[in-house]
C-alpha cells in the first residue's frame, strides 16, 4: 500500500507531498514508514505531529489493496483521492 501525504511537513515525520509506504492499517490509524525510516501510527484521517496537534494533513491514496483497506480506513468513497 502507498499514501501520499499532503500537509504541514515536520522534522523526521511526513513530508508534505512526499510519498510513504503504509505497512498495514490499526483501527484508525495506518502503520507508516515515516522520514525517520522507521514505522509509526498515524490517524488515518487526519495525520500530523503530536508537538502540532492542530496542523494536520490528509492522505492521498497512489496504491491500496484489492479490498480497499486504505479507502475505507480513510472514510473516502470509491474513486476519490486514488491516483
Amino acid at each position: 500500500m502507498l499514501v501520499k501525504y499532503i500537509g504541514e511537513s515536520f522534522l523526521l515525520g511526513l513530508t508534505n507531498g512526499k510519498e510513504y509506504k503504509c505497512l498495514g492499517v490499526e483501527g484508525p490509524f495506518l502503520r507508516i514508514i515515516d522520514d525517520s525510516e522507521d514505522d509509526y501510527l498515524y490517524s488515518a484521517i487526519s495525520p500530523g505531529s503530536m508537538n502540532a496537534p492542530y496542523e494536520t494533513g490528509r492522505w492521498q491514496i497512489i496504491e491500496d489493496t484489492m479490498s480497499g483497506s486504505l479507502r475505507h480506513a480513510i472514510g473516502e468513497q470509491s474513486g476519490l483521492a486514488i491516483s
